[in-house]
C-alpha cells in the first residue's frame, strides 16, 4: 500500500512538475508587476547606509560576477542573493502576503534572479519558479495562523527558507526527492526573530538574506545528493511544533497543500503604495486625509490618538520609548508615532521623510509625542491592514478618518501605470532614468528574454 507524501514531497512534486504554461496568465503577468517592483525597491534601498554596511561587509570575502541591485560591483553567488534579499526587504517598501504574514518578494525575487542567471535560464522558468516560491512560502506562513511573531520570530526570516528552496531547486534542475530532502536541509537554516522592534537595529532586513542564501545552499547540497529530513513541517520536531507557541492542527497543516495548482494565493500578494510598515499605512492614509480636508496646522492639534489591530501594537507602537522619536530609518518605519506626525506636519509620505534630516524634525517630533495609541475595535484585520486616526485641536474640535481595506490589496490593487511609477521613482534613486527605463522593460517583458543573466541590474559604470 502507498504510503502518504509528507508535505515536503507534495510542495516538491508540486515545484517540479507544474510549468510556466500551467501557471494561469492573471498570474504570470502579476509576477512580472511584483518582480518588477521587488528590484526597483532594491535600487532605492540601494542609497541607505545599511546597504553600502551589507555589501562592504559581504565584500570582504571576495567580489563575483553576480549583481548587486543598484549598486556598483558584483558578489559571489550566494553573498550576491543575500544582499539582494536585503535590499529589496530594506525600506519596508516590499510586496507582502497577510495570509502568509510574510514578505515573500524579499527572498524569492533574489533567490531566482540569482540562481536563473547561475542555471543561464530563461525568463519563463525564472518567472515560474519566482510564483512557486512565493506560493509555498505563502502556504507555509498560512498554516501558523499568526502565531510566529507572538513567539518572538519573524515569520518572514523563518518561512524564507522553505520558499527559496523551491524557487532555486526549480532553476537548479532537483529531482521531486531531491527537493523534498532540499527542504529538510533548509529547516536547519531557519531563522529571524523580532528583537528589531527594540532599537534602532537593521537585522530585519538581514532575515530574507539569510533565507535566500539558505535556501540556494541547501538546493545545491541535496543536488549533490546531501540528505535531509523529509518532514521539517509536520515532524515530531518540525517547524511549527518547534517555532509556535500553540498546538497546529490537522487542519491548519492541510492548508499548506490544498489545492495545489489550482488556488493561487499568490493572486491576493498585496503590494505596497507607501515605504512604511503595513500597519502603519492606514493611520498615514487617515492622517493625510484629515489634514487635507480640514487644512489643520501642527500648532492646533492637543492630541491624536491613532487606532490600530492588537497585533499590530507590539511592531508599531510599543515600547513608545523606543518609537516615539526614531533616530534611524529602522527605527521610523516601524514608528507609528513618527509616520503619523510626520505625515501631518509634510503633507506626504515618501522616502525623503526617512532621511536623517527629516528624522531630526522638531516639529515632528513634537507633535510625535501628543500620539497615543488604543485597539480598534472595529478593525477588519487580518483580511485586510486596517486603522483609524483621531485628531483633537487646542480648541476642542475633534476630526476622524479611517481605511478599512488597505491601498494594494487585491480589494484595491494599484494599477500597472502606478506600479512602474513607483518603480521609475525607487530606481532613478541609484540608476539613471536610461538604465532604469532600460531594466522595466527587460524585466515587463522577461517571458520572452532567453538568458536572465542579461539584465541590467547594477548600476552604470
Amino acid at each position: 500500500m502507498a504510503t502518504q507524501p509528507t508535505i515536503a514531497e507534495a510542495l516538491a512534486r508540486f515545484g517540479v512538475d507544474c510549468r510556466y504554461e500551467a501557471i494561469p496568465a492573471s498570474i504570470r503577468d502579476k509576477a512580472k508587476l511584483h518582480l518588477l517592483d521587488s528590484v526597483g525597491v532594491a535600487a532605492a534601498s540601494a542609497g541607505f547606509d545599511f546597504a553600502r554596511a551589507a555589501y562592504d561587509g559581504l565584500a570582504r570575502f571576495g567580489a563575483g560576477a553576480y549583481p548587486a541591485i543598484g549598486l556598483h560591483g558584483g558578489l559571489p553567488l550566494r553573498d550576491a542573493v543575500c544582499l539582494n534579499a536585503m535590499l529589496v526587504h530594506g525600506i519596508e517598501f516590499d510586496d507582502t502576503s497577510i495570509l502568509g504574514r510574510i514578505h515573500p518578494s524579499a527572498f524569492c525575487a533574489p533567490v531566482a534572479l540569482g540562481a536563473g542567471a547561475f542555471a543561464r535560464a530563461s525568463g519563463k522558468d525564472l518567472l515560474a519558479a519566482y510564483v512557486l516560491g512565493v506560493e509555498c512560502a505563502i502556504r507555509i506562513g498560512a498554516a501558523a495562523k499568526g502565531g510566529f511573531s507572538p513567539a518572538g520570530f519573524n515569520a518572514t526570516g523563518v518561512v524564507g527558507g522553505f520558499g527559496s528552496v523551491i524557487a532555486a531547486g526549480k532553476l537548479l534542475g532537483l529531482t521531486a526527492d531531491q527537493l523534498a530532502l532540499a527542504q529538510g536541509i533548509v529547516y536547519s537554516t531557519t531563522a529571524g526573530n523580532r528583537e528589531f522592534v527594540a532599537s534602532d537595529a537593521w537585522t530585519k532586513r538581514f532575515d530574507p538574506g539569510w533565507a535566500a542564501a539558505g535556501g540556494l545552499t541547501a538546493a545545491g547540497l541535496a543536488g549533490a545528493g546531501y540528505l535531509g529530513p523529509r518532514s521539517p513541517y509536520e515532524g515530531r520536531y518540525g517547524l511549527y511544533r518547534v517555532y509556535l507557541e500553540h498546538e497546529v492542527t490537522a487542519q491548519d497543516l492541510a492548508l499548506i497543500t490544498a489545492g495545489l495548482g489550482e488556488q493561487w494565493h499568490f493572486g491576493a500578494l498585496a503590494l505596497k503604495a507607501l515605504p512604511s510598515c503595513y500597519f502603519n499605512h492606514p493611520l498615514i492614509n487617515s492622517t493625510l486625509a484629515i489634514v487635507n480636508r480640514y487644512d489643520l496646522s501642527p500648532a492646533s492639534i492637543r492630541s491624536i490618538c491613532v487606532y490600530l489591530p492588537r497585533a499590530a501594537i507590539d511592531t508599531v507602537c510599543e515600547p513608545k520609548a523606543a518609537k516615539v522619536a526614531p533616530t534611524d530609518i529602522a527605527g521610523a518605519l516601524f514608528s507609528a508615532y513618527y509616520n503619523v506626525a510626520s505625515a501631518f506636519v509634510r503633507r506626504r509620505h515618501t522616502l525623503d521623510e526617512l532621511q536623517p534630516e527629516a528624522l531630526a524634525d522638531a516639529e515632528v517630533q513634537a507633535l510625535a509625542r501628543k500620539v497615543t495609541y488604543a485597539i480598534d475595535a472595529e478593525t477588519t484585520f487580518p483580511r485586510h491592514y486596517s486603522g483609524a486616526v483621531e485628531i483633537v485641536t487646542i480648541d476642542g474640535r475633534t476630526y476622524s478618518d479611517r481605511e478599512d481595506v488597505n491601498k494594494g490589496s487585491s480589494e484595491r490593487p494599484m494599477t500597472q501605470g502606478e506600479i512602474e511609477a513607483k518603480f521609475m521613482a525607487n530606481a532613478c534613486r541609484s540608476l539613471t532614468e536610461a538604465r532604469a527605463q532600460a531594466l522595466m522593460e527587460a524585466l515587463l517583458t522577461l517571458d520572452q528574454c532567453a538568458d536572465v543573466g542579461s539584465l541590467p541590474l547594477t548600476a552604470d559604470a
